[in-house]
């Protein structure tokens, strides 16, 4: 795993100058890969690359970067890994190419010189995001994995220079790069607690979408035109999926997901430092830990950490799974002490606003995980491809009782909602009070009812899943004047037919990369620690998404075929217990020990002089949650990410 950056200018700079820029970039990734370092420079074309290497494969120098292809014409900096780089490596040998070490960066290179990009690309398993310079053709290829597993930003500075990276602390450093919040992207943000790709928080970066390859044209940089072309869709595979669904027994349904994610696990097992996994003792990481445990005669290292607050401690159960596979096993438990000496550095770990308040478990059990071993297996995945989240039978729940609404009514009553005041709406809806709290419902009556206009205003179901599951913000947003969806949920195509399966697909293309890879990814490189995601083998994707529902959640078990892989090496009494979620008690330590620093984040003449934020939306919600009206915890985070991310980047 590592970091890497570019860039193309068109100003004529001398080498010195683009070699310390680019040292300069790579510098600022140095976590990424402590290891090693390198940058390659181009002055003709204007181009230079850097790299920072987390030595993983081939410890040799044989394995630095920047590296040129055997025949010249490419320069590649890559970060992430291709499991089946071997066996590609055999077949380009039997092909003529040769190889001086053993990294699978030579295969990649060699890899594209024999059958192109694209089609080189379609070949490799694995998690990647890598910049490829062709001299020949004086084009820039941009390139990221199926599932976006690593990260890949670009865009432009103010004097009309191309970056890419890693994060975007590392396009920051370009003298010229001076860009401007983007305010759409802020307003998604508050709605769904990451920004969504394409959006980044800067105007002028984007996010590389998963499965995507860009092409830039060294002559068309006046224009800043960019080709993007998916050489992969998760869209799609779901469509196969539903045109050849599983049609085998429930057996074969189990052996089959054995085996391929059996594989998968394998695969990501290969590495030439120390290897162990993250367990928290749910289904997901209990069911990669028994399929690590059960490749391995030797004890595999295994992780997690705990938290005195019980009801978000999953410790006892990690360490009653950890025994019964027999790993070697590690537990933490942390003080809120611990958690506050962390928060103020998020910022900086997460260079865009980002408020997913499980960041800070993540890091904490990743900087432990650290001290032991270079690679750590992760069950991230299950929940998306295996119907996982309770929220999927809430929000069919919830589907079903607005379709019983005629649309015409729905339309009036989302419209009335909408136009009505929280205060107005909370006089109006107090009879309904009592009713809301048997449901559930979180917050003032007027709060309440102005989401069941969102939801009723929602015709298509992506639509609705959307609104369902954002944060409840107060009428207008947060943002003067911006308050939407991801377009995700207005603009994707649903092909199946099957609401479970089309919640997941969703999940798949917004909250898993732009949340949950993106928590990983900066928590575990933080502490060069390289995190891998057995169960988003693309492979297992599309097995999945051939699937039915039935498999996937049956009689109130969610992740239920998961969970018949699982009873094969654990018994269903360590495993059979409410879902818990890896977060943190962010309520309770914004009233406590985090109220001095939030306090000072949210101050009145601080949002006024700012001004991104509506100073008296965000103080009604900080009052509501001081004095126990309700549990703003989700959403004040969020704003309290971004006001800490302003003050370091702002």
């Amino acid at each position: 795993m590592c970091g890497i950056v570019g860039c193309i200018t068109a100003h004529g700079l001398h080498l010195p100058e683009l070699e310390d820029i680019a040292g300069r970039m790579t510098a600022a990734l140095v976590h990424r890969g402590p290891d090693d370092e390198g940058v390659w420079v181009d002055t003709k074309a204007g181009v230079s690359l850097g790299h920072r290497r987390l030595a993983i494969l081939d410890l040799s120098p044989f394995g630095h970067q920047p590296m040129v292809s055997a025949d010249g014409r490419y320069v590649i900096v890559y970060n992430g890994e291709v499991y089946n780089f071997r066996g590609l490596q055999r077949e380009l040998e039997d092909l003529g190419h040769g190889f001086r070490g053993g990294s699978d960066t030579e295969v990649i290179l060699a890899a594209v010189v024999q059958w192109g990009v694209e089609a080189a690309v379609q070949r490799f398993v694995g998690m990647f995001a890598f910049g490829l310079w062709d001299r020949i053709d004086r084009k820039l290829y941009l390139v990221r994995d199926r599932l976006g597993i690593k990260p890949l930003y670009y865009g432009w500075s103010s004097d009309g220079t191309f970056l890419f990276g890693s994060e975007l602390k590392a396009l920051r450093t370009w003298p010229g790069f001076d860009n401007p919040v983007d305010l759409e992207a802020l307003a998604l943000f508050f709605r769904h607690n990451y920004i969504p790709a394409p959006y980044t928080i800067y105007k002028h970066v984007q996010k590389l979408p998963q499965g995507n390859i860009l092409v830039l044209k060294q002559p068309n940089m006046a224009d800043r035109e960019v080709e993007l072309t998916s050489y992969w869709s998760v869209e799609d595979v779901w469509k196969q999926g539903a045109q050849a669904p599983w049609r085998g027994t429930d057996k074969d349904a189990a052996n089959a997901l054995v085996e391929t994610l059996g594989e998968a696990v394998r695969m990501r097992l290969v590495a030439d430092v120390p290897v162990g996994a993250f367990l928290s003792g749910g289904i997901d990481s209990s069911t990669v830990a028994a399929l690590i445990q059960a490749s391995n005669t030797k004890p595999v290292r295994t992780f997690t950490i705990g938290f005195t607050e019980s009801k978000y401690d999953e410790a006892p159960k990690a360490k009653a799974v950890a025994k019964h596979l027999g790993t070697d096993h590690t537990e933490l438990y942390v003080a809120p002490s611990d958690a506050m000496e962390l928060v103020p550095k998020i910022p900086t770990l997460w260079d865009e606003p980002f408020a997913d308040s499980s960041q800070i478990p993540t890091c904490l059990v990743s900087r432990m995980t650290r001290d032991y071993v270079t690679v750590a297996l992760s069950g991230d995945g299950g929940d998306e491809l295996f119907s996982g989240y309770t929220r999927y039978p809430e929000t069919l729940r919830l589907w079903k009782i607005a379709n019983k609404v005629p649309r015409p009514m729905r339309r009036a009553a989302a419209s009335t909602l909408h136009m009505l005041s929280p205060d107005i709406l909370d006089i109006i809806g107090r009879p309904l009070r009592p009713m809301f709290r048997r449901l559930g419902a979180p917050g003032p009556t007027g709060r309440v009812l102005h989401r069941m206009g969102e939801l009723l205003s929602a015709y298509k179901f992506q639509a609705f899943y959307g609104w369902a599951n954002s944060h409840q913000l107060p009428p207008g947003g947060l943002v003067p004047g911006r308050d939407g969806l991801a377009p995700a949920f207005i603009e994707s195509s649903i092909p199946t037919k099957d609401l479970c399966s089309a919640m997941s697909l969703l999940d798949l293309i917004t909250y898993l990369p732009d949340d949950i890879l993106t928590k990983v990814d900066r928590a575990s490189m933080a502490v060069g620690l390289e995190a891998r995601v057995p169960v988003l083998d693309h492979r297992v994707v599309a097995l999945a998404a051939r699937l039915p529902s039935d498999l996937k959640a049956r009689n109130g078990k969610r992740k239920w075929l998961l969970r018949q892989v699982l009873y094969r090496y654990v018994p269903r009494e360590l495993i059979e217990r409410p879902k818990m979620g890896f977060g943190a008690p962010i309520g309770q330590w914004l009233q406590g020990p985090l109220y001095g620093w939030a306090e000072n984040l949210l101050a009145e003449d601080r949002l006024r002089r700012e001004g991104y934020l509506i100073p008296k939306a965000v103080r009604c919600l900080w009052t509501e949650h001081l004095g126990g009206r309700c549990n703003h915890q989700y959403v004040l985070w969020n704003i309290l990410m971004f006001q800490a991310w302003l003050e370091k980047w702002g």
